[in-house]
């Protein structure tokens, strides 16, 4: 590990999120000195940061890196790769890997494998099923209880209300939930006989599925004042809905997907297009941004799924649902603040400091004093399209491919190591655990 790193002239982005031009020196992992310029010391690495902006480095709370026993499309060093490329310093897994993470030893496997193969911070999710609640409430460590409440099979799936109450009423940590209405869902495709355009996958699992479960999980999150985060959201419907209805201790996220890609999106790229819950409209697009401009959305999180081009090549129902996202997603929020639909530090607020708010993280987050040493510097003017060929992640493409995006990570920093420099992964860095307060 690198004892002390001292980065150098950089657009420093501050707690009160003002820029100041200046130095920052990390020693031992922690963010020790800030100001407009510090001394060097004989032991310091020293990375040259003029025209670079220095941010918090992000931390994804919402991916799927499919070990273990998916790893064909995905597996924890890649994924951890994918993370460095994108800026990522940290980032929470979901549970719907082969074994399901539903008890504590399953949990202990990943967060030991995540040990050996992780280049950036991690954290894990417990997986509700009907059967599990003593596991839900006393597996440790764990970001939180994920409820697909739709678009699962087997044994995590709970979604019906009788199932999900008992998770809601048991316990404190924090429920995320997938909110989309698998009865509906369910009646739904029954409806449909044509299944030859993908883009029936948005109509099958329709706004009004997303905005029954979103209702449901709300109603009961209220009854037994527990804390609640809603993944994912989808449709204008459900920001409109929760704009009057949510109370302070329920979050939301949003994915870049669902800010900027939408129906048109299959007739484009097929079924790269497809993903849980669906693309939407312009207009769920719109309301979506409002929502998370105006706070009523709290976060940005991926959804990071991948599944290789050949599953994504099989005809629609038969391809999987999801999308790689950890690579592009913060180029992506930058590229919109340099064209005026926010400002860099609600981009900032965003991916880092609203996360590490929501899931209790210590210590991260932030650029400050005493805060650990995940940090990511960003060259705000450099445009670079998304090319198949430059992606990390195992599965090899991107649903942005072509874009031409401005912003793109130079350095990640994960607790003073640099994991990724200018097109260069660092691959005996290893990050490390995440604690939840």
């Amino acid at each position: 590990m690198t004892a002390n790193l001292l980065i150098r002239q950089a657009q420093i982005l501050l707690p009160n999120q003002d820029f100041l031009k200046g130095d920052v020196r990390i020693e031992q992992g922690k963010i020790s000195a800030i100001a407009s310029e510090l001394e060097a010391q004989t032991e310091d690495k020293i990375i040259e940061a003029e025209g670079l902006t220095l941010f918090p480095g992000v931390i994804d709370p919402q991916v799927h890196f499919r070990e273990p026993g998916l790893e064909h499309k995905e597996d924890l060093f890649t994924a951890s790769c994918a993370c460095a490329r994108g800026g990522v310093t940290s980032f929470l897994e979901m549970p719907n890997t082969r074994p399901l993470t539903t008890t504590q030893a399953a949990l202990d496997d990943k967060l030991q494998r995540a040990a050996q193969k992780c280049l950036v911070n991690y954290g894990f999710f417990m997986g509700a099923t009907p059967e599990n609640l003593p596991d839900l409430r006393e597996a440790n460590p764990s970001c939180g209880i994920k409820i697909f409440m739709g678009s699962a099979h087997g044994a995590l799936l709970v979604s019906t209300e009788a199932e999900i109450e008992p998770i809601f009423a048991t316990g404190t940590r924090l429920i995320a939930v997938h909110a989309e209405d698998q009865g509906r869902i369910n009646e739904r495709r029954q409806q449909f006989t044509d299944f030859s355009d993908p883009a029936v996958h948005s109509q099958i699992q329709d706004p009004q599925a997303a905005l029954n479960a979103t209702q449901l999980a709300l109603k009961l999150s209220k009854k037994y004042q527990r804390r609640l985060h809603i993944l994912h959201l989808s449709t204008g419907i459900e920001a409109q809905f929760l704009r009057q209805e949510k109370p302070s201790w329920v979050t939301a996220e949003v994915t870049p997907q669902h800010l900027l890609l939408n129906q048109t999106a299959y007739a484009k790229i097929g079924t790269l297009a497809q993903m849980n819950p669906p693309l939407r409209t312009e207009w769920d697009n719109e309301v979506l941004w409002r929502a998370l401009l105006d706070g009523v959305i709290d976060f940005i999180a991926t959804d990071h799924a991948p599944h290789t081009l050949e599953e994504k090549a099989k005809p629609y129902p038969l391809s999987p649902s999801g999308m790689p996202g950890v690579e592009t997603s913060f180029p992506l929020m930058l590229t919109q603040a340099k064209r005026g639909r926010c400002t860099y530090a609600q981009v900032a607020n965003w991916m880092s400091t609203a996360v590490a708010k929501a899931y209790n993280i210590p210590n991260k987050g932030l650029i400050e004093v005493g805060y650990d040493g995940d940090l990511v510097l960003v060259n705000l003017e450099r445009e670079h399209p998304v090319l198949r060929e430059e992606v990390v992640s195992k599965c090899g493409w991107s649903p942005f491919e072509g874009w031409m995006l401005t912003g793109w990570p130079e350095y990640t920093i994960v607790g003073g190591q640099v994991a990724y420099e200018r097109g260069v992964l660092h691959t005996e860095v290893r990050g490390k655990a995440l604690s939840f307060g």
